[in-house]
């Protein structure tokens, strides 16, 4: 994760502050936005799968591209977990979605958004989401009633229950996801070949995507990375960029780990939502509702925690 580059777009400036606005309308902020994926859900039934994985770099691959991480380690010790069940986005958050979200409630500045939406090209509405800090995407899944996945919910529903690598199976195949860098972002759900067994979407390429967890150890590890505590979110899925416009197998796995500090954005990770079959929040994050009256109970963040919008949305 320490290869991206973060960027800055003006095009949908977030002015920077200490703290997040409220979830109060626009009222100068009215424009039409067409249909989005936003509301399609796949309910991930309840049951066991397998998470993590057992693999060694015997090659010294994270050496040859430069990352002082070994890789893998952070994925043992591979083990059986049972969930209930839950839904989870079909699609990654569009830029429509997210458009309504901000203009709803008043974030940013809604009259440069406004003016810049009929200026993107056909592709942007249904492009996911991304340049967005951690925080924007809890809000916003709580904005629509649901909430991020946890890091072991995003895994089944990528993987299902039989531990394979990548949503379509175990051997890499670059013609079912958008990794490399030579196509860009694209449109959700471009590549109807690469679903996860659920029929979930983009689990692999196009961006990768916030969780709900903190990057930690999992139970039993032997090994601790230096980033791991309260301090980096984890995000999954592998984004469009790869390593200078390759595409490397290994982070577009379905056990697969990043993460990055939750204050900062990036033109590759975007996010998707959860929610628990009992319509009920049991990750202590919010309640949401789409007339921007949300109430918020963000009990989940450090108290040191400085919310500072360094990215933006485009």
């Amino acid at each position: 994760m320490n290869s991206r580059i973060l960027i800055s777009v003006l095009t949908f400036l977030l002015s920077g502050c200490d703290s997040a606005p409220p979830l109060a309308p626009a009222p100068t902020a009215s424009i039409k936005l067409p249909p989005a994926h936003a509301d399609a859900m796949v309910l991930i039934p309840a049951g066991e799968f397998i998470m993590g994985s057992e693999k060694l770099d015997t090659e010294n691959k994270a050496r040859e591209f430069g990352y002082s991480q070994p890789w893998y380690v952070d994925e043992h010790p591979q083990r059986k977990l049972n969930l209930p069940a839950y839904f989870i986005d079909q699609f990654e958050v569009n830029n429509a979605a997210f458009a309504k979200f901000m203009l709803s409630t008043g974030r940013g500045n809604a009259k440069l958004l406004s003016e810049q939406i009929p200026k993107q090209p056909p592709a942007w509405p249904n492009q996911p989401v991304a340049n967005i800090v951690w925080q924007y995407a809890y809000d916003y899944c709580a904005w629509v009633g649901k909430r991020l996945p946890s890091e072991a919910e995003w895994e089944k529903a990528a993987r299902g229950t039989d531990g394979r690598d990548y949503p379509w199976g175990n051997a890499w195949d670059a013609k079912r996801a958008n990794a490399g860098g030579g196509n860009g972002v694209l449109p959700v759900g471009s590549f109807a070949n690469g679903v996860s067994p659920y029929g979930v979407h983009d689990m692999a390429g196009n961006v990768s995507e916030w969780v709900q967890d903190w990057y930690q150890p999992y139970p039993g590890a032997d090994f601790k990375s230096q980033w791991s505590g309260e301090t980096h979110k984890v995000v999954r899925g592998g984004g469009w960029g790869g390593i200078g416009h390759y595409a490397v197998p290994y982070f577009y796995r379905t056990s697969f780990r990043d993460y990055e500090q939750p204050e900062r954005a990036f033109n590759d990770i975007g996010f998707r939502c959860a929610k628990d079959t009992e319509h009920l929040f049991g990750r202590g994050g919010a309640q949401g509702t789409q007339n921007g009256t949300a109430e918020f109970k963000n009990d989940i963040m450090p108290n040191n925690y400085r919310h500072i919008r360094i990215g933006a949305f485009v």
